[in-house]
């Protein structure tokens, strides 16, 4: 038998509020430039909208960008993309980038710590 993987309850409650998303008549749906099996978030102060895969939220800085979401705004009655509280624009395009490239876990929690998420 293979091993259970636990996944946090942060992740958990934003998968339910993606499932949810467009089931309210006020919303417009996901959007049409956002393709399948990707997300949109907004950062920093001026909302820079990313999207980019899913599958980068299981990665280790984006559940700590994740938490943050969570205290910041909640995950209950949002619509819109995510929006990332304190993250710096070009800080988060490198954390993408590294993320993307393999980079350590470690190297790019350092470097979320070292700027200003």
């Amino acid at each position: 038998m293979g091993k259970s993987i636990k996944i946090p309850h942060h992740i958990l409650r934003f998968r339910r509020s993606l499932c949810s998303w467009g089931r309210n008549p006020n919303d417009k749906g996901i959007p049409p430039d956002v393709p399948r099996g990707h997300v949109a978030v907004s950062v920093g102060i001026t909302c820079r909208r990313f999207v980019f895969p899913a599958i980068h939220l299981n990665h280790p800085v984006f559940r700590r960008l994740l938490r943050l979401a969570e205290e910041e705004y909640g995950f209950g009655n949002y619509s819109g993309p995510l929006a990332i509280p304190c993250c710096d624009e070009s800080l988060f395009e490198e954390i993408l980038i590294g993320v993307s490239r393999g980079v350590s876990s470690k190297v790019l929690l350092r470097l979320c710590e070292g700027g200003t998420c």
